[in-house]
């Protein structure tokens, strides 16, 4: 059968469009690599004490990387996971019937090109999809051209980025069963895909091609919601987005917390980052809500304050129940309301210190 993505000019696309770094000697940038291993190890010491969570599988060091290989490591990712979804939904249908080599050219280039801008943008990631339990990757030349553009003490602001990093690594290792959840979960939105009368394929293209152009266009008003149309699927939408939201916004609320204790400057780190995310001309604000960048910024927000509220009142160790199974994780709708998510799991409880 033929690929439903071009991987290899995906990743060839990717490589050519996205933009080169910052101007760095190779005395700094071997400096940047060394500091990064090492204040990613000190991170990790920072948020197993602040968290109480510790690691329960082995897990990879870190991964220093550039923009194209951060690129062309998720392009491997999604290989691992697509390829065998397009298999199992081409079902017994013949080579060639389900899509074809121009077809796969030509969503290659689409997908290479919608890495190529994230990969100028993406400070660091917790990567699940290549390798179990996943592996940590920390962009080199995105995080110095940042702490430059917001004139931020480079220890301090590299120490920032590895402690929100590491704490979606601890996510996924000190809870084993995150990883299965997570791809149960697209697998479930697969699955929901086959109640409707359309192609999930033919609609996952048209989302990556409206991506592209939007990259390419940026006064494209296609939506990328477009791909999601059946009830089922929406319903699985809202678990993903429940548990992307809790992800992004505990690792916010630990960063800040460890922050003021070990980062001197974390105070206008913060604001300076802050006002960088809500910044932009037209044409970034455009491609960030047509790639869900504006909705990931609102769930660091949202999750912040959902975790903050829950461990006020149920304290660390209270808050840390949330990750005993997926029946403790919070719904939607309880993300606006700690205190449901609370009496849901916990029963009614009194005041409770934040140390739990």
């Amino acid at each position: 059968m033929a690929q439903f993505v071009d991987w290899d000019l995906a990743a060839a696309t990717a490589g050519a469009l996205g933009k080169s770094g910052p101007r760095v000697s190779y005395e700094e940038a071997t400096e940047v690599v060394a500091d990064l291993r090492r204040l990613t190890d000190e991170a990790a010491g920072h948020v197993a004490e602040y968290t109480g969570l510790r690691s329960l599988v082995a897990h990879p060091p870190v991964r220093i990387v550039d923009r194209r290989d951060w690129a062309a490591v998720n392009i491997a990712g999604l290989s691992e996971v697509i390829t065998p979804l397009v298999n199992r939904l081409s079902g017994d249908k013949q080579p060639g019937a389900l899509t074809d080599a121009v077809g796969s050219r030509l969503t290659g280039v689409q997908a290479g090109t919608v890495l190529a801008y994230l990969s100028g943008r993406v400070l660091g990631q917790y990567e699940v999809f290549s390798a179990d339990p996943g592996q940590l990757l920390l962009v080199a030349p995105n995080i110095v051209e940042v702490e430059r553009k917001l004139q931020a003490e480079p220890r301090d602001f590299r120490l920032w980025v590895c402690l929100h990093e590491v704490t979606h690594r601890t996510q996924f290792t000190a809870v084993p069963w995150m990883r299965g959840y997570f791809f149960g979960e697209v697998q479930a939105f697969v699955d929901a895909s086959q109640a409707g009368g359309d192609n999930l394929l033919d609609r996952i293209r048209r989302g990556v091609a409206t991506l592209s152009d939007t990259v390419r266009n940026p006064d494209s008003r296609a939506s990328v919601l477009d791909i999601v149309q059946t009830p089922g699927q929406r319903a699985v939408l809202d678990r993903l987005t429940a548990l992307m939201t809790l992800l992004e916004g505990h690792a916010e609320f630990v960063m800040d917390g460890v922050g003021p204790e070990v980062i001197p400057s974390v105070g206008v780190i913060r604001a300076k980052f802050n006002r960088r995310r809500e910044a932009g001309n037209p044409v970034e604000k455009a491609i960030r809500k047509l790639l869900g960048i504006d909705v990931k910024m609102r769930q660091y927000a949202e999750g912040r304050k959902f975790v903050h509220g829950v461990v006020d009142r149920v304290g660390m160790a209270g808050f840390n129940k949330i990750f005993s199974s997926p029946l403790t994780l919070p719904r939607l709708d309880e993300l606006g309301d700690p205190g449901a998510w609370v009496a849901r799991v916990h029963g009614p409880v009194g005041p409770v210190s934040a140390a739990g």
